[in-house]
């Protein structure tokens, strides 16, 4: 197949390849074009994405994590066989540089100046994860066999310790391993709940509408059912029980004003 784009190179006449080898070296240029500018210095233009979150101390603005700049990428240092690369770049904000360096020991990225890193990173013993095995534990492994015994007594110990947490998962996550089975149920008790639903509003627009009222009801509870069942319902009192009690009330009531 085509390429989506043809490629179109122009040759000049006086165009020799034995002699110039390449269209970039008779146009005297290097193939990374203006990313080469400073390559004689050890330093390449790249698209850099910044790894975490960062203030910067110029204009004070924080910076998010995935944030891309046209960095400098320099070479500084090793760390055993590993390079440890540096990259510059420019706040987008203000005028402020800001230096970024590799840390293959920790895996991770280190602010050498300009910002500062908003701190979002957390122990991990803290939170019971595995710690991985540092490089000198790992020679002490393998050459003292006092620290090795050791060193296996206290994972089988930590082991005993986790091992009901682990269970629980282990429970936890069979419990959701029929993801079908589940989904088939809550659809079914949703469908259920739904229809009741249903029902109760069918029988309170019912009711409202017997009654002739527009406000909403609300649900019917068990308290007042309960409630409900105790009240006792009587006629009210006619008026001659009315002025009856009226009368008694007047006649038991003093005749003098009080504090007289």
């Amino acid at each position: 197949q085509g390429e989506r784009k043809g490629t179109n190179k122009y040759y000049p006449p006086d165009f020799d390849p034995a002699k110039h080898g390449s269209l970039n070296k008779y146009h005297h240029s290097h193939p990374l074009r203006e990313r080469a500018r400073k390559l004689s210095q050890g330093i390449l233009v790249i698209r850099f994405e910044m790894p975490f979150n960062i203030w910067c101390d110029g204009c004070q603005n924080h910076i998010g994590m995935g944030v891309r700049y046209n960095a400098e990428k320099k070479k500084v240092g090793t760390y055993y066989t590993t390079p440890v690369y540096r990259f510059r770049m420019k706040c987008h904000l203000c005028v402020n540089y800001i230096e970024l360096q590799t840390d293959p020991g920790n895996c991770d990225y280190v602010i050498v100046s300009g910002a500062r890193r908003k701190e979002e990173r957390w122990d991990p013993g803290d939170s019971a994860q595995v710690l991985p095995t540092t490089p000198e534990q790992r020679e002490r492994l393998a050459l003292d066999p006092m620290f090795r015994l050791e060193h296996g007594v206290t994972d089988r110990s930590v082991l005993e310790r986790a091992a009901p947490t682990l269970t629980r998962l282990q429970e936890a996550q069979d419990a959701w391993k029929d993801d079908f089975g589940l989904n088939s149920r809550l659809r079914r008790r949703f469908r259920e709940e739904k229809k009741t639903l249903r029902e109760e509003e069918e029988e309170a627009a019912a009711l409202r509408a017997r009654a002739g009222l527009s406000i909403p009801l609300l649900r019917e509870e068990e308290e007042d059912r309960r409630l409900a069942a105790l009240l006792t319902l009587r006629a009210p009192d006619s008026y001659e029980e009315k002025q009856r009690l009226k009368r008694s009330e007047i006649s038991q009531r003093s005749w003098f004003a009080p504090g007289t």
